[in-house]
């Protein structure tokens, strides 16, 4: 922030503090003085300008806070007041505030029906939807504390993904390293397997580095850049890891995923990947230059939101659960759909079949490699 920009917001706020009578008076004859907070810093940051500053001693600080509407009528409506003592930080938020909002298949249908394999995202500041292709930006990094909104962004994801295309045009593998989340999700058409540990994804992981190779041996036959481009369509796959971070000891799954990141694309393979806390060492190489797009939920401080690549996250309140940072060709804030449990479930259950044999036939080839100590190649 320039010089002039930086004088003129100050100027503003000893404005507000003025109209507000947010100062100390007194007295010298027939003189009035006034002494007025202090403004320690002004920083402008994307989307929101922050001011630190300062309350003379006895002012009462409860004042600040209940002539917030002060600051809303110099700087508009979106404004946060934040207390540490005498200290206080103003945060003004740029444009409207999109509010938290339902997940809604009827809305989100028109925005992704010419989409080959539909992400939703959520609304920006002005209540416009904002969605992508993963065919054309492969592979999708989501991250944020508990209670941030990355569980339900992911469950809305896979559901509108599950609602948009048909289990011919969509096979999906899930990988719930907590049994937490994808429960909802067995049984359904769309997904082939269903893991709950590491021993039961290397085997799934193991099947799609042979579908890999046998997917580039058919672009070498058939002499194109990408399986869109074959003469039989073949299904798009999707590998969805909640909370990879706790992978980050398994060299070889990891390094096979960091396959996958790198070869998948031409072949119709993606990756979504989540995490409740950053981790340098699981996101770091060609692991995170692969995934190219970035949800940044609420991360605890700058450097969770920088190994995000998503910075300002560190900057969402707890009050604001589903709103993100996300990193597409820019940076840019987001508001994601919310989509309970319960709601899911009914979706679902029109997907549903009956599937007995999937747990057998994982924990038979599990067993299997187990007792060779050799993976198939």
């Amino acid at each position: 922030m320039n010089f002039f920009k930086k004088q003129k917001a100050k100027g503003q706020l000893m404005q507000a503090f003025k109209s507000g009578k947010l100062h100390l008076t007194y007295k010298n004859g027939k003189t009035e003085y006034f002494i007025m907070p202090k403004i320690h810093a002004v920083i402008e940051k994307r989307s929101k300008m922050v001011y630190v500053f300062s309350i003379p001693t006895g002012l009462d600080p409860k004042e600040i806070h209940k002539k917030k509407w002060v600051f809303q009528q110099q700087f508009g409506p979106r404004v946060d007041v934040l207390q540490e003592n005498k200290k206080f930080t103003l945060i003004v938020y740029d444009g409207a505030y999109q509010e938290a909002f339902q997940w809604s298949y009827d809305d989100i249908a028109p925005v992704v029906y010419d989409y080959k394999l539909p992400i939703i995202c959520g609304k920006d500041k002005n209540g416009e939807w904002m969605s992508y292709d993963m065919v054309k930006h492969p592979h999708l990094l989501i991250a944020g504390e508990t209670g941030s909104g990355k569980s339900t962004q992911v469950r809305s994801i896979l559901t509108t993904l599950i609602k948009t295309l048909s289990p011919d045009d969509l096979h999906m593998y899930l990988a719930d390293m907590k049994r937490s989340e994808f429960h909802l999700f067995r049984r359904v058409e769309h997904v082939e397997k269903v893991c709950t540990k590491p021993s039961e994804l290397m085997v799934i992981l193991q099947k799609l580095k042979r579908e890999a190779q046998k997917r580039g041996d058919l672009l070498d036959e058939n002499e194109v850049m990408h399986v869109d481009d074959l003469p039989r369509k073949l299904p798009y796959v999707l590998l969805c890891i909640d909370e990879v971070a706790l992978l980050k000891k398994d060299k070889e799954i990891m390094n096979i995923v960091e396959e996958v990141s790198s070869i998948g694309r031409a072949l119709g393979i993606f990756l979504i990947l989540s995490m409740q806390r950053p981790d340098a060492k699981v996101l770091d190489g060609k692991l995170k230059i692969n995934l190219t797009v970035r949800m940044g939920f609420r991360c605890a401080d700058d450097y969770n939101s920088r190994i995000v690549g998503t910075p300002g996250s560190e900057d969402i309140l707890a009050s604001e659960a589903g709103r993100m940072i996300m990193k597409l060709e820019q940076l840019q804030e987001v508001q994601a759909p919310f989509l309970e449990d319960d709601k899911a479930k009914k979706v679902l259950e029109r997907y549903k079949v009956e599937r007995k044999e999937e747990k057998e036939s994982i924990r038979e080839e599990t067993n299997k490699n187990q007792i060779f100590g050799v993976l198939d190649e």
